[in-house]
């Protein structure tokens, strides 16, 4: 069965950096598009970033810039690199894969990002 699985969350003060990756597993991960979404308490979730089968990529407004996206094919993981963090990117953060029959989630991680 499909299974994502993020890490790498954690504590970081603002402007500071952190890697998170997404494991992938039980289906022909290079085949499809890989997002990251989150979700900040009290808000709703949000796409955040994207990366094609192909390697084309797409960044929500509030984090181009600082955040890239990457894919290893060979490894079947999935990364978000997260530059100049700000208090305002704190949320539980959200590997997805939009296949034909559903879309496929983790269960999130959390980052938290100090003033």
């Amino acid at each position: 069965q499909v299974q994502l699985v993020e890490s790498g969350g954690g504590l970081v003060q603002a402007g500071g950096s952190l890697r998170l990756s997404c494991a992938a597993s039980g289906f022909t991960f290079r085949a499809y598009t890989i997002n990251w979404y989150r979700q900040a308490p009290g808000k709703q979730r949000e796409w955040a970033a994207g990366i094609t089968s192909g390697g084309r990529t797409n960044y929500a407004d509030v984090v181009k810039g600082r955040f890239t996206i990457s894919r290893d094919n060979a490894e079947n993981t999935a990364s978000l690199q997260m530059n100049n963090l700000k208090p305002e990117d704190t949320a539980v953060y959200y590997c997805n894969v939009p296949r034909s029959d559903m879309d496929y989630w983790g269960k999130g991680i959390l980052v938290t990002v100090s003033s």
